[in-house]
């Protein structure tokens, strides 16, 4: 059986279900929706089964990113890939690791290409909750993961919510800039109309590709563009 909820780790302790329960209203019909198809009743199933097996599955907060605001409120989505997977990172926001987290590789490319980008010291906490109560949407396309096992949760039905929840927001947004960083992240294209929304692409900001022709993270500017596309659609402007 599932053991209670414990708040001092981020291993997920709780049916998969509870976790839909807490999504926040403005997402609800997109994610109540999966939950009642086949595909989604399949990854509740593929989940909680894993946790029964002893499997260790991150994070404790599995729809954080979709706890506040709506498709509509979205000023800017930063699509990541799979939570992080080991213990005491992932937090439920692609890229995010709470506070007193030492700074993963990409996040600290991230905040290195922010303050050259913007002017802002890069900080200490790698907690990015200040850039979601700014209209900043972070999505994996995959929301678990587990324990030293990355994409071990990829092609389970996640995919189908997440694309449906980037649908929603391009359908739902009076703009938003879509950040998308990697090839897996551009595949994600499709669902998003251009003639609406500003689409920033680049390399991933891992190490192993942040510096890498032709399209380098490291330089892409992409902030500073993001908040000038903002600002020139009267959306204001996001505190990176």
């Amino acid at each position: 059986m599932f053991a209670a909820a414990h708040t001092a780790d981020n291993r997920l302790r709780e049916p998969l279900g509870a976790c839909f329960d807490r999504v926040g209203a403005g997402w609800r019909p997109i994610t109540d929706a999966f939950r009642a198809s086949p595909a989604g009743r399949s990854l509740i199933d593929f989940v909680d089964g894993r946790m029964r097996d002893g499997a260790i599955v991150y994070p404790a907060q599995v729809f954080r990113a979709l706890q506040v605001g709506d498709p509509g409120a979205v000023k800017v989505l930063i699509l990541g890939q799979d939570p992080y997977h080991g213990p005491g990172q992932a937090q439920g926001l692609a890229f995010s690791v709470p506070e007193g987290q030492r700074l993963p590789p990409s996040l600290r490319n991230i905040y290195q290409e922010v303050s050259a980008d913007t002017g802002n010291p890069s900080p200490s906490s790698g907690d990015l909750s200040r850039w979601v109560a700014q209209g900043v949407l972070l999505l994996n396309t995959v929301l678990t993961v587990e324990d030293g096992q990355p994409a071990s949760h990829a092609g389970r039905g996640w995919e189908g919510l997440t694309d449906a929840l980037i649908r929603a927001v391009s359908e739902a947004s009076c703009g938003t800039v879509f950040l998308l960083w990697g090839a897996s992240a551009q595949a994600k294209c499709p669902l998003i109309d251009t003639t609406r929304h500003a689409i920033l692409a680049s390399n991933h900001p891992s190490p192993l590709s942040a510096r890498r022709p032709p399209a380098p993270f490291l330089g892409c500017r992409h902030f500073s563009q993001a908040n000038a596309w903002l600002s020139s659609r009267g959306r204001g402007e996001i505190r990176w």
